[in-house]
């Protein structure tokens, strides 16, 4: 062996450095470092021990699966923040089980010897595919899990039930949209129009010229299906000075003294339409950048929205409240194939 390949063995598994501060100039492999026996090869207690702890793991997977399924199926929408919290929980306990068993399984109980191959054509000759197949029996061996029952039986439960928290809210996509329900929502003639989140009802003069309020009806917060009726539900009122707006004769009436009240869900996706520039009167989706002209009916002025925001009527009561004149007039919402009010 000549003089540099032997330089070059010695220099295995070191740190070559240069400079005065002694900095890594390159890092070569480490491979023919002198090895570290794990404490698991040779105290049978040690090894015992590693395989409860990856058992637990794979137990903790297993747990979190079937808190995942179980709150998917018996926590209801409406509690919002418990169903998310349980899923969410469920969901990361699930798949860290797996994932913790796993190494921590690879790094105590499997073989510990330092294997190198030759590179070789993509697909062998029959007699290394063979070989393979060996070595795949050979590795099953040696990770002990023919002889340790009970780690088996976690590790296949635990990876058999974890893409279950996958495959389950797969369970209710492609079922018929109920169409219906963004015909209507809870806006009826004479509700008044409320501030949201506190509910509390508005009146016409405590809106300011400029301002843009998130509305709601008022009172919902005492309905059943609270959180589903918001979705639908839920206004932009903007006032304007009354010479600016641009209405359709049909229209005249559905605005008050410069007040108008749009849906806030986008016609393009149902994103929350929510960003307000007064100087222009445009009103801005923040996911696509759909734009609407707030003095203008609400139409498109740029973006991939299609149709401008229904407008919900509205006027005053007796006492000087918003209140709606009716339901909108036409389906909240993305578009869908059939507008038609039935």
């Amino acid at each position: 062996m000549s003089n540099d390949s032997s330089l070059e063995r010695s220099q295995v598994g070191s740190v070559q450095t240069s400079g005065e501060n002694n900095l890594p100039d390159r890092f070569t492999d480490p491979g023919d470092a002198p090895h570290r026996p794990r404490l698991a090869d040779s105290d049978p207690k040690a090894a015992k021990r590693a395989e409860r702890q990856v058992i637990g793991l794979f137990s903790i997977s297993i747990l979190g699966t079937i808190l995942f399924i179980a709150a998917f199926f018996a926590v209801p929408t409406e509690n919002l923040k418990l169903s998310n919290l349980l899923l969410g929980l469920g969901l990361g306990f699930g798949f860290f089980g797996v994932g913790a068993a796993a190494v921590h399984w690879a790094k105590t109980l499997m073989p510990d010897k330092l294997l190198y191959e030759e590179r070789h054509p993509q697909r062998g000759s029959q007699e290394v595919r063979a070989e393979a197949v060996a070595m795949l029996q050979q590795g099953a061996e040696e990770s002990g899990i023919a002889r340790r029952p009970l780690l088996k039986g976690a590790f296949v439960t635990a990876v058999a039930l974890a893409p279950l928290s996958l495959v389950v809210p797969l369970l209710g996509v492609g079922q018929d949209w109920n169409v219906e329900a963004f015909r209507h929502t809870a806006w009826r003639k004479g509700r008044r129009l409320a501030y949201d989140p506190s509910g509390r009802p508005i009146r016409a003069a405590d809106v300011s010229v400029g301002s843009a309020v998130h509305v709601i009806p008022y009172g919902l917060d005492e309905e059943e299906n609270f959180l589903e009726e918001k979705a639908k539900s839920v206004v932009l009122m903007v006032r304007l000075n009354p010479e600016d707006l641009k209405e359709e004769p049909e229209r005249a009436d559905w605005s008050y003294d410069g007040i108008v009240a749009y849906s806030k869900i986008c016609t393009h996706v149902g994103c929350p339409v929510a960003l307000y520039e007064h100087r222009t009167h445009h009103l801005l989706c923040p996911c696509h950048q759909s734009t609407f002209d707030v003095a203008d009916g609400c139409k498109v002025v740029f973006g991939p929205a299609k149709r401008p925001l229904p407008q919900l009527p509205i006027t005053v009561d007796d006492e000087g409240y918003l209140i709606a004149q009716s339901d909108f007039h036409e389906p909240i919402g993305a578009s869908y194939w059939e507008r038609e009010r039935k």
